[in-house]
Order: structure tokens, then sequence, then C-alpha cells
């Protein structure tokens, strides 16, 4: 897409003035005696305004709390944050309130903070339990009700075991009702939680578990993916014999896979099985919730550690609870008639964005495994079968879909389908126009989204007042004080970054304090770490690492790729995801998926893009594509954006949540060697990359193909 140009509007609401975002605006518009026209006048009043803003948006929202502040009705607008305290100080937000995130989920508070069932009634369906296949193991349905009463037989059983306020708990797990009993169950006790998948490596659990220094592991004793299970016995023992050194841990709790034969684990050292856990609560099944200010820590999720140990990013109950509310009602239009399918990992943020539906009284649906499984219709038909209204996704899914000729709105009725989000990767241009153009019912939204793990929310999002374009994101998240900064700043201590206008690309920052900013990372005693991740290159001024344009006529924000894969051959700087989109679009056909990346040994004066593709079965990768492909890109971006060098790859590397990751890759072929994270899926592929390093001395078929 041409950076100046208007791009094709792909989606428009039909009655914006039923939505909650409207609903909010007017209900802003009263309280602040404000006139908003639209929502940039809404998102500006939002940034500029943080104090009054925040207060009006907490109030406007069934939460339960306790304010503790005098006078609280009166005091409360001059009690939000220091507005004058410095963004890199992490201001505390709304001192004197308490909040629980467990009581938020499982219960509803429509007037004065005071707990209800509104929207949760006893036997209304709260979750829907699929595991792979969708109709192989019989699908659950489990009641408000239900989960209540699970939830609190293992909180009384923690509460037994001396588990309070400050400990952690791991789970190594799939997406089930028993996860998210551990993480209910947590967090009502005033603990926080922290989850990874089961198909991540013992060595990245460890690097993460070590880290956190958690009392108990919660650990599935076998996995089910692609039709093979997997006995994860020998997993947790290696778990057991890597946390030796770690005196707070007690021991691992095996979480039966299969409810009606659960694995003997006698013989793990040091692991209990589901049930024994449980019987030292006594079968106590009244439900009791620990208030903490809403600054306390409860949830901690991790960077990728593609090529170090992981960040440890510790969140607050307030923050996400507040945001989890202003996201999903506002901005994606969840209510209590949702039914929402997220899929993901537990390794991966969407899995608490997953969890928030049930804030709102929405129907939450678990999926465990392989969503190809038995073959490609089988997600479309369980949407259809559910009536899934809020349907998560990755581009990668799409591109699955689309490269196999699937039209899911001739598969199944998806008449009940609201929205689709994507996330996880920059989403192509041409996927936005096969969205509409042939694979979905054009009455649903498309929300691509991006923010992530850092913030447990989103910069850039879905808004029901904004039509969809083509390409990027269709706005910001309301109260984020986001910008675009000069990149080629060099920045650092005390440097000052500088706006660049509407239509130039540049990094992403937001400007100011925000309440789902993260309170700290675990074991960063002194602040450093967190201060280098987002704070090193501008004065007080949170630097994400994306590289974006916010387009000038229709102010979408559209996602290069990351600032670390900036490309900057002759100091023309480009995003990859610039790349890709000429790729995908022109190619999609050949190539099934391509890594771009820049190469700047100690020895070179200037930057080299190399660009590997991936082809698909049975096509041949040849110097009439590398011609053809280096042609499309000159002619629909330009001649500098031309990689130097194009080559076939056998394998791109991906996180566990198949996010391809190029940092590695460009450190690699810059002459770097690089000790791989636990958290990469296929930890071998990066070996293929290191002869590029030495690229003039290819000889044979890779030489052919510079």
């Amino acid at each position: 897409m041409a950076t100046q140009s208007t791009p094709r509007k792909l989606w428009e609401h039909p009655n914006p003035g039923t939505t909650q975002m409207h609903q909010f605006k007017n209900y802003l518009s009263s309280k602040t005696n404000t006139r908003f026209p639209d929502f940039q006048a809404l998102y500006t009043y939002s940034v500029t305004h943080p104090t009054t803003f925040y207060h009006h948006l907490f109030n406007y929202f069934p939460l339960i709390y306790t304010d503790t502040l005098p006078n609280a009705t009166s005091d409360r607008p001059n009690h939000i944050f220091d507005p004058t305290a410095r963004m890199d100080s992490i201001p505390a937000w709304f001192p004197g309130m308490q909040l629980n995130f467990a009581e938020n989920i499982l219960s509803s508070g429509p007037r004065h903070g005071q707990p209800c069932k509104t929207n949760k009634e006893d036997d209304k369906t709260a979750c829907v339990s699929v595991r792979e296949g969708s109709f192989t193991e019989p699908i659950q349905h489990l009641t408000w009700s239900s989960l209540r009463h699970r939830v609190a037989l293992l909180a009384n059983a923690m509460r037994a075991h001396g588990f309070g306020k400050g400990d952690r708990v791991a789970v190594v797990a799939s997406n089930s009702i028993d996860t998210l009993t551990v993480f209910l169950a947590t967090t009502s006790r005033g603990g926080l939680f922290s989850s990874s998948s089961t198909d991540m490596g013992v060595k990245g659990i460890l690097d993460r578990l070590t880290q956190i220094r958690p009392r108990w592991v919660f650990v599935d004793d076998f996995s089910v993916y692609n039709g093979r299970t997997v006995d994860l016995r020998p997993k947790m023992a290696e778990i057991v014999t890597g946390m030796e050194g770690v005196p707070e841990f007690e021991g691992l709790v095996a979480q039966p896979r299969f409810s009606d034969r659960p694995a003997e684990v006698s013989d793990v050292p040091r692991t209990v099985s589901w049930e024994e856990f449980l019987r030292k609560g006594s079968g106590d099944g009244e439900l009791r919730f620990e208030r903490m200010d809403f600054s306390d820590p409860f949830l901690i999720v991790y960077s990728s550690g593609t090529t170090g140990s992981p960040k440890c990013i510790v969140h607050c109950v307030g923050g996400v609870v507040l945001n989890g509310f202003k996201e999903g009602m506002l901005h994606r239009c969840l209510g209590a008639r949702s039914v929402a399918l997220q899929y993901t990992t537990t390794g991966w943020i969407m899995y608490l964005a997953a969890v928030q539906a049930l804030l709102f009284g929405s129907t939450m649906v678990l999926y465990d495994g392989n969503p190809f499984l038995p073959n490609l219709e089988t997600f479309i038909h369980l949407t259809s079968r559910l009536r899934v209204s809020h349907l998560g996704i990755s581009p990668r899914y799409l591109q699955e879909l689309q490269k196999n000729s699937i039209i899911p709105r001739q598969v199944a009725d998806l008449s009940a389908l609201q929205v689709v989000t994507s996330t996880g990767m920059v989403l192509s241009d041409q996927l936005f126009e096969w969205f509409y153009d042939v694979a979905f019912p054009k009455h649903v939204q498309l929300d691509n989204v991006s923010g992530g793990t850092d913030i447990a929310g989103a910069f850039a999002t879905a808004n029901p007042l904004l039509p969809v374009y083509t390409g990027g994101c269709q706005g910001p998240s309301l109260g984020t004080p986001i910008a675009v900064f000069d990149s080629t700043l060099k920045g650092g201590r005390g440097v000052k970054g500088r706006r660049v206008e509407d239509g130039v690309p540049g990094e992403l920052v937001a400007t100011g304090p925000f309440p789902n900013m993260p309170r700290f990372f675990w074991g960063d005693e002194d602040g450093k770490r967190y201060r280098e991740s987002y704070f090193a290159k501008f004065d007080d001024c949170w630097v994400h690492g994306d590289f974006v344009m916010i387009h000038p006529t229709t102010k979408q924000i559209i996602f290069l790729g990351r600032s670390d894969g900036v490309l900057n051959p002759s100091g023309v700087r480009f995003g990859s995801g610039e790349i890709y989109a000429v790729v995908d679009a022109r190619f999609g056909e050949l190539v099934a998926d391509s890594i771009c990346v820049g190469q700047r040994r100690p020895s070179d004066t200037d930057e080299s893009v190399m660009l590997f593709v991936l082809m698909k079965p049975g096509r041949k990768f040849s110097p009439g594509l590398v011609n053809d492909i280096k042609a499309a890109i000159r002619k629909e971006l330009s001649p500098r954006h031309v990689p130097r060098y194009v080559f076939e790859t056998p394998e791109i590397p991906t996180t566990v949540n198949l996010k391809k990751v190029e940092l590695p890759v460009k450190q690699i072929v810059s002459g770097k060697i690089v000790k791989p994270s636990g958290t990469l899926l296929n930890r071998g592929s990066l070996d293929y990359y290191y002869q590029f390093a030495k690229v003039e001395e290819l000889a044979g078929p890779l030489k052919a193909k510079l």
C-alpha cells in the first residue's frame, strides 16, 4: 500500500450508536460537559485529561472493589495517579482502591462495587472446553456455579497448604478448565500466577521458574497435539531436578489430561495428584477473596527471550482488570451474550485475553490442540456449532486457509460471528482483502491488534466507531498516549524524542503513564533492566520496539516490523513487514513464508538486506523467482527496498507461539554466535543461517542464488 494513498474501506459498523463505545462517549460527555464529535476527539481527551478520564472510566464499568480513601466520592478524581510524576518512575494508580482479579471474573458488580451474579447466574454456561479435533472427545460445558465451586475447593486447599498473598504458582499446562481453575484460585488468594505451555522445552520452562521461584507448579500429566499423546511425567521429573536449588519450591501437582484416567505419579519425586492436593482443603467450598491494592502484582508473563533469559514481567491486578474492561467492552464489543474463542496456548499473553472475556459474563471457549485436526475446516465448523461471536486467531491461520482455498463462509453458517481478532504478526494487505472479498461474511469486523505481553493489552486495536481499511490497525486504545518518534535519532540518556508527521515511519512510543504498564520485572531489584528495556532511548518515554506509521488520512496505525529488525541499507530505513507484504501478495502460490533481515558485520561499511524464502511443497526455488521477487519489490516499493540477496531456506525459526523471530537470524548472519532460548520452537533451524555470515565464500548452488 502506498503510504500516502487512501486505502480501500472494507467495513463499517451498521449501527455504531448501539455500541458501548458510543454510549461511553455520551457518558463521558455528560460527566465532563465536553462535546466529542468523533472518536479522535474522545481519544485526545483521554490522553490529555488522564485523571478525569480514568476516574469516569472506572465508574462506568461494573467492577467489584473497595475504596479505602477517606471521602472517596469527593476526593477520588484528585487521587487517580500523580500526573506530575515521571513516566519512568512507574507511578501507582488509584491509591486506596482494592480489588481482586478472580472476584471480578467470578462475580459482577453492578453498583457501588458490591458483588452479585448479574450476567453470571448459576445455571448459565461460563466455559466450554474443547479438545483437539472438536468431536473426538466430548465437549464439556461448565456453568458459573460449577466454576465457582471448583475455584473455591482449590483455593481453600491452597490456603490449607499455607499459600497466601505474594506467593507464586506456575502451571505447565494446556488451555483447560483445570488450568483456568488454578489461575482463579491462585489470584483469589492474592497470589501471583504464571503459565507456560506443555510444548516448551524443559530449559525454557526452568529459565522462567528458577527466576520467579514458585511454591507449587501444576503440570499436565499428558499432552495431546496433532494426534500424538505424550507422557509428561519424564518432563515433570526434570522440572523437579531443575528446581532443587529453589528453597521456596514445595513440589508439583499433576493435572489429569484425561479426567477418567489420571496418570500414576507416585514415582515422580515431590509430585502429588490433583485429588491428593485437594484433600487438604477438606471439601471447603466457600469462596473467599483477598482484595489487593490496585497496583499490587498478580500476574507474571515473559518476554520471548529468543537470545537470552526471558524478562519476567509483573502486571498489577487493577491495571489488568480495568484495561480488560476497556478493551473488551468498548473496543471489542464483548458482552454477556458473547461467545469468545481465542486460539492460544497458555504460554502467550492471549491466554489472559481469553480469560478476560469472563469479566463481562461472556462464554469462554477453551480449545486445546491443533486447530487443523482432523482437517482444515474443523475450527470453522466448531465456530459455527458453538455460535461463536468473537474469534481470535493469527495471520498464520488465515494464510493456511487461503493457501488451501478454504472459504469459511461456504464451509459453515457464520451468521453469529461478529469479530475476528488477528494478532501475533503483521497482517498483510492481501489477507485483509481476501478476508472480505472471498473468505468471511461481510458483516464481520476484522480486528487487527498489536500490543502484547509487555502491557497486557494493546496499543492499537479494534474500534466500532471507525471503519476497517486495508492494512494496519483501526486506531489507538483509549487512554494510552501513543506517538511516532523519529527513529533516526540515536537516543540515549536524557535525549528527547521528536515526533514525525503522519505518513512518516518511525518508532512507536507511549508518552505518558497508563494503568496497565508493568509494575516491575521479577528479580530486577534496582529496576535497571526495566528501564533499559523501555526507557533507554528517549527521556521519560516508553519505547515499545515497533516500527510503525500513522496513515495521514485514515489514522490507521500501520505496523512495519520490529525496530530491532528495521532494515537500513544506505541510510534508507524500512520495516521487514513491507517486504513480507509484497512476497505474500505476489508470490503466495509459490512461497509458504519468508524472513527478511539486515546483515552488517564488523567489517561492513553498509547494511545488506537478506531475504530467505520457504517454498511451498512441490514448488521450486530458481534464479527466475529471485529476479521476479526483486522486480516486484522494486515496482511495489522502491529500488532501495530490493534485497541484495535472496536465498531459499528449509525452515524459518519461530517461537512456540509461531511468531517468526528475526533478531537471532540478523545476529547470526552478521557474524555473531547466538545461544537460542528455550522459547524457540525449532532451535535447530538457526544452524542453517550461520553459513551466510560468510556469504561471499558460498559456493555451488547457493552462490548461484545471490
